[in-house]
């Protein structure tokens, strides 16, 4: 039996306990400074009040104040930040975290530099550690809902790292016949290609908006189109991964996310919004303003793509619908899908 010790008690990293703990393990789970309702909700039944699952009897959980137990004789860590909490998570949590214990991040997402360089979040907890601190990162990525890994359904990821050997390792104390696990050291490409399809997967919901009001139907639906910008999607992924150097069969990790993306959640709901003929604000003020990592991640990929352009290394012709999903919630732009675009001529 081995240590795992969950920081942060959000939806995906207590997900995952249930593998860790159906495999044997000793579960710690502890609570970010905003998961206090739900750690004292847990200590009290078990019930965690945001996934809306029980979790296993047995599972010790920790209020952020008693971290230092926590993470006493673990033998694995697994981060569990949104990436809002990027900041937090670098500054108050890389300082403590031992050295000699791997870190399983659940968080996805990549920030742009100002040569259109995309990085992924575990090469910027990589950088903002502690000086002289060598922390062995690692990350998850791939489509897998919280909800349903809670449910048992079959679910494959991708876990990624620097060296192969603590991959394995992670994979030994986690996988089940339920939760399956690909390993790889293309950390850029896995975690780039599970980021972006938060950009296509708002792009593919605004044929769901489109569909409800050209029927003036709530829940219509039309397939084709949804099928059509998946498929841009798709293609502008691929050419994306190129550009940052990532193995072409990431995009299964991509691919499959913004698939699963696509028929829930927040991201969903926006592009859905929009599609009904709302702008950017009105459908943002229906959602009372939460803050969407898909928006994050169209700006950042958007803008990144813009530098590249800039200097002549891509031509914005490649990336039409990230450009519309771009214009739509950066420049007020309407919803009008430029569909002419997305077709080719291939001769052979």
């Amino acid at each position: 039996m081995s240590v795992i010790t969950f920081v942060c008690a959000g939806q995906m990293n207590s997900a995952i306990t249930f593998p860790a703990f159906e495999n044997g393990h000793e579960v710690r789970l502890v609570g970010s400074p905003l998961d206090r309702d739900i750690i004292d909700g847990l200590r009290k039944d078990n019930f965690h009040i945001t996934l809306k699952r029980t979790l296993h009897d047995g599972i010790k959980y920790y209020q952020i104040e008693e971290l230092e137990e926590a993470l006493e004789g673990a033998d694995l860590i697994l981060g569990g930040v949104s990436s809002f909490g990027l900041d937090w998570f670098c500054d108050e949590i890389l300082p403590v975290l031992p050295e000699d214990v791997p870190l399983l991040t659940v968080t996805k997402g990549m920030v742009d530099l100002d040569d259109g360089t995309l990085v992924p979040y575990p090469h910027i907890f990589a950088q903002r550690q502690p000086e002289g601190k060598h922390i062995n990162f690692n990350a998850i990525g791939g489509p897998c809902t919280s909800y349903e890994l809670a449910d048992h359904d079959d679910s494959h990821v991708a876990f990624c790292g620097k060296d192969m050997e603590t991959l394995k390792y992670i994979k030994s104390l986690l996988a089940t016949d339920y939760y399956h696990i690909s390993l790889s050291t293309d950390v850029v490409g896995v975690e780039c290609a599970v980021a972006m399809k938060n950009a296509y997967a708002l792009g593919v919901s605004l044929a769901v908006g489109l569909a409800e009001k050209r029927d003036g139907k709530i829940g219509a639906v039309h397939y084709n189109s949804q099928a059509a910008l998946f498929g841009q999607g798709v293609k502008e992924m691929i050419h994306l991964l190129e550009l940052i150097h990532g193995g072409p069969e990431n995009i299964i990790h991509g691919a499959g996310d913004l698939y699963v993306t696509v028929f829930g959640g927040r991201t969903r709901k926006i592009g859905t919004l929009l599609g009904r003929g709302l702008t950017f604000d009105e459908a943002m003020e229906e959602l009372q303003g939460v803050t969407l990592e898909s928006i994050v991640i169209a700006t950042r990929t958007a803008r990144a793509v813009r530098k590249l352009a800039e200097r002549g290394i891509v031509s914005l012709d490649d990336f039409p619908l990230l450009m519309h999903v771009d214009a739509i919630i950066n420049e007020g732009a309407e919803v009008n899908i430029p569909w002419e675009q997305f077709t080719t001529i291939v001769e052979k």
